[in-house]
């Protein structure tokens, strides 16, 4: 019945957001190549597909042979233009997702973030050595830059397919804009996936001439200690594990932690949340509510991010608390030949870039 009633709106928004695809399809509103390759990995939901760790993956995949950048917008910063993230760099200044790219990747990969990516890209390309991939992140609604391979992530427990635009969905683009796709990964699958499964998935997605369809899930590491807080050893099994979470869609989380508990108690915060004292005082209550001797307090690499450097993590200094870090795993061959179409696009971009250059100078 909600979305019954929040459908007009979402008519609204749709024509809105059309106009403005408009506008760049007629090419009234310009759109950049670069010489240099350019990977956008996006999205056409509201978070939640695993941005972030196949942004990550990309990134490997490039850092022992290419000079790797990645730009993000740095969504929720308090900073503003372009900042090149260093040592000193904290997700006030960087947002979250470049500090956990910061973290996890250090310097083997430049990371940039600058909400106008054109000017981010070019500012990029100042630097010396020059980059020779740049990664956009969150890249499919930002047309002024036109990247030389797109590739559109959608959760496999809420396909765009199956979804409506914001409000009365969490699309926040128009199902038509998968077109515009090189490459479709349908991410957070399960570890076994059926040939039935892939069969109806692809039935729904229905991809266009030319367009490769992929499949990955998550991979849970081990548990990580919070910097700062006491280090601890995780065992299998707990009587309670208290998670918080602020993110988009935190149930593979959910559904590993029950294998290692006894009872799970979650605190689900807005995606992207600042943690307050406030926050951090309800998390210690609610921990203190539990009356078991075996818990453990549980959070995610991206929230993790958020909290290293906050004034208030000192509030949970005597308790037990990690988090797991994440990364991606392709199905069985689905890995090799998205590496090598990506490699490919790489190497074949970088050949014309200098064929250009060479009879530019001529």
């Amino acid at each position: 019945m909600l979305k019954i009633l929040l459908y007009p709106f979402a008519l609204l928004y749709g024509l809105v957001i059309g106009f403005r695809h408009l506008l760049f399809d007629i090419g009234l509103l310009p759109a950049k190549s670069f010489d240099v390759p350019v990977i956008g990995v996006g999205n056409i939901s509201v978070g939640g597909t695993g941005k972030t760790p196949h942004t990550e993956y990309l990134a490997r995949l490039f850092q022992d042979d290419f000079k790797t950048a990645i730009l993000s917008r740095g969504y929720l910063r308090k900073s503003s233009g372009f900042v090149l993230a260093d040592e000193t760099s904290t997700f006030e200044n960087i947002g979250d997702e470049p500090m956990q790219y910061l973290h996890n990747l250090g310097n083997s990969i430049r990371i940039a973030v600058d909400k106008r990516r054109v000017r981010g890209v070019k500012k990029l390309l100042k630097l010396e050595p020059p980059p020779e991939v740049i990664i956009l992140d969150d890249a499919m609604q930002h047309r002024f830059i036109k990247p030389g391979v797109n590739i559109l992530l959608t959760d496999y427990h809420r396909l765009y397919a199956d979804d409506y635009l914001f409000p009365a969905g969490r699309l926040r683009d128009l199902k038509r804009i998968a077109k515009r796709a090189d490459i479709i990964v349908v991410t957070k699958t399960e570890k076994v996936l059926s040939p039935l499964i892939k069969k109806l998935v692809e039935e729904k997605l229905s991809p266009q001439p030319g367009q490769k369809l992929y499949y990955s899930y998550l991979e849970y590491g081990s548990p990580v200690s919070i910097p700062s807080l006491k280090k601890i050893k995780f065992e299998k099994q707990y009587s309670t594990i208290l998670l918080f979470t602020g993110i988009a869609n935190p149930y593979p989380l959910k559904d590993k932690l029950r294998y290692h508990c006894r009872e799970l108690v979650t605190l689900d915060f807005p995606d992207h949340h600042d943690f307050k004292e406030k926050d951090i005082l309800l998390i210690k209550k609610t921990w203190e509510q539990q009356f078991t001797s075996h818990k453990l307090i549980v959070t995610t690499e991206k929230d993790a991010m958020r909290l290293i450097n906050s004034p208030y993590l000192r509030l949970l200094k005597d308790l037990p608390m990690v988090y797991l870090p994440i990364e991606v795993k392709f199905h069985g061959q689905d890995g090799k030949d998205f590496n090598t179409q990506i490699l490919n696009y790489v190497r074949e971009s970088q050949r014309n870039s200098s064929i250009r250059s060479v009879k530019n100078k001529s």
